[in-house]
């Protein structure tokens, strides 16, 4: 396939460089050069104009830049909402807008992911970790810049697990992080069913298998179709020193055979992602849970209980009932043996300017243990 091109006028000669955007945004289809001179009045207007601004001034003004535009988009009056499903819909299309305006300003790289701008960065390890080698000329948003560069930074340090004794946890680009640890504590005190085996659906940064390695299962079976989860698992383990207990596998859902334990954590909202890098929150049509709920059975042994690890946050906004959860349980010919809830934790929770705050703050987490029927 081939890489899309941005294409822009400077110094009175057509221009051309690849683009890169992890969200998968086009290419802005008009663009103009902007320096230091530039007003916010001015790059707001151009932004939602669909303009892109391709930055040659210092890039600490760019930065600053950003932060006025933001704030002229945060500014924007939003019509209250009948229902919580309808400010859901409201929240994710001023999410998206905000995304595509803010996406605008856009930054030069060399080759090498060098940014040739005054005060720039030295953003190469960040770059390279989330897109591989840059062996040409680039240009990409400088938001999206600012994620990769806080990506980074969480990889780097590390997210620590309390389940894990204290140990961290480095999440990749695009990995799901376990920040929400009240999930992760679910699975660590949750009662093991007999025998020394797990499947681990969906393994993103390891952080599920390796609970389970800790708590003494002998061998974990972990999947993913996502590369980067793949490689970002591979190395918390190796970290953790849980190599020899854990087997990676590239799979959408099941690996072959059964087990005592299977496990999932699948994303907890039945809605369409707007790009690769929410695939880990968004599951269209509920696509992986009802993957894992209509393989389930299949895959156990004997006497072996699934792990159903979701929000009821759907069911409060209104995308998915309890009803209809319970009945894409009793269709897969499976039963319920228990529930173990907690309340979240994260901030967001209690934050009653968030737009749906009304859900948040009625969240449940579970832990679905789950049988043949």
């Amino acid at each position: 396939m081939t890489a899309p091109e941005l294409h822009w006028e400077e110094d009175q000669a057509p221009r051309h460089a690849l683009w890169r955007s992890e969200s998968e945004a086009p290419p802005p289809k008009r663009v103009v050069v902007a320096d230091d001179r530039i007003t916010a009045d001015q790059a707001y207007r151009l932004a939602c104009e669909g303009t892109g601004l391709l930055w040659r001034g210092d890039y600490q003004n760019a930065r600053q830049l950003l932060q006025a535009m933001t704030r002229r988009v945060d500014k924007r009056p939003r019509k209250p909402a009948d229902t919580l499903l309808a400010a859901f819909n409201q929240h994710r299309m001023a999410q998206a807008q905000r995304a595509r305006i803010l996406g605008m300003l856009l930054i030069p790289f060399d080759a090498g992911h060098v940014i040739p701008l005054r005060r720039a960065p030295d953003a190469r390890l960040a770059c390279e970790q989330a897109h591989g080698p840059a062996d040409a000329p680039y240009v990409a948003s400088l938001r999206e810049l600012l994620g990769l560069i806080g990506a980074y930074e969480w990889r780097r340090k590390g997210v620590e697990i309390a389940a894990l004794g204290g140990d961290r946890i480095h999440p990749h680009y695009g990995v799901f992080s376990p920040v929400r640890g009240e999930y992760v504590d679910l699975v660590a005190q949750a009662p093991l069913p007999a025998g020394d085996t797990a499947f681990d659906i969906g393994v993103g940064t390891g952080v599920l298998s390796a609970v389970l390695a800790r708590r003494g299962l002998a061998r974990v079976v972990a999947t993913d179709q996502d590369p980067r989860a793949l490689a970002c698992a591979r190395e918390n383990l190796e970290r953790l020193g849980l190599t020899n207990r854990v087997e990676l596998v590239q799979a959408d859902l099941f690996p072959p055979g059964r087990a005592p334990l299977v496990v999932c954590n699948p994303p907890w909202l039945p809605a369409r992602p707007s790009s690769p890098v929410e695939y880990a929150v968004y599951d269209p049509d509920s696509r992986m849970l009802r993957g894992f709920l209509d393989g389930l059975a299949a895959h156990l042994a004997p006497g072996g209980e699934g792990w159903l690890i979701l929000s009821d946050l759907a069911e409060h906004l209104g995308l998915r009932s309890r009803d209809d959860l319970l009945a894409m349980i009793a269709r897969a010919g499976l039963r319920v043996v228990d529930r173990i809830d907690t309340r979240p934790r994260h901030g967001r929770a209690a934050d009653a300017s968030d737009p749906l705050h009304a859900a948040r703050s009625r969240e449940v987490t579970s832990l679905w243990r789950l049988a043949a029927a």
